[in-house]
């Protein structure tokens, strides 16, 4: 049974979760942590924006927040998001990991000591690697690992890249990537 879900974009990013995280049903039970790489000076107009169009709630993490379910959860501008042992939340303003701060390589890789094999790992459009190697340590860890189709990505390069340094679980388009979510939550029910 699954507990969680980490997803990661960069370029694209936006429409790609105004195209799928709307489609996640209202009663989705799974908690989702996300990033989007952003500019450090970036309002939260992207989670507003998505939490208007989503049935589930979407807001900016904050420090120390302990993770519930049926929440989106996004990393704010210029902090790296970390999930701890106990399943809250955590910022560093350590170095930029590939260029980048938020990275979905720290997220990627602290939730999935978390959540080992009940984690879930996703991979969107984007233009660099960033991702790749966190997907890759959640897959080692035993969680699930689901790569965008590249054909369908804005900015092929991350999903490229994941694809080049491991085989992911399933590599999707972002309506099959609601479906299987969707599909996922209704198995945990049952099973819970």
């Amino acid at each position: 049974m699954f507990e969680a879900v980490v997803i990661g974009a960069s370029a694209g990013g936006l429409n790609a979760f105004k195209t799928f995280l709307p489609k996640l049903e209202k009663n989705f039970s799974l908690p989702l942590m996300l990033v989007q790489h952003i500019s450090p000076q970036s309002d939260n107009y992207m989670t507003t924006h998505l939490d208007k169009l989503c049935k589930i709630k979407v807001k900016e993490a904050e420090e120390k927040e302990t993770i519930k379910k049926g929440t989106a959860y996004f990393s704010p501008p210029n902090f790296h998001m970390l999930i701890e042992e106990d399943k809250s939340i955590s910022f560093s303003v350590e170095n930029k990991v590939n260029y980048a701060r938020p990275s979905i390589d720290v997220l990627f890789e602290t939730a999935s000591y978390a959540y080992k094999n009940k984690l879930i790992g996703i991979i969107l459009t984007g233009a660099n690697n960033d991702g790749a190697a966190g997907l890759k340590k959640i897959q080692e860890l035993g969680g699930f690992t689901i790569v965008q189709d590249p054909e369908e990505a804005e900015v092929d390069t991350m999903p490229l890249s994941a694809i080049k340094i491991m085989k992911p679980d399933k590599i999707l388009k972002l309506k099959e990537i609601a479906d299987f979510l969707n599909k996922i939550h209704k198995n945990n029910k049952r099973i819970a």
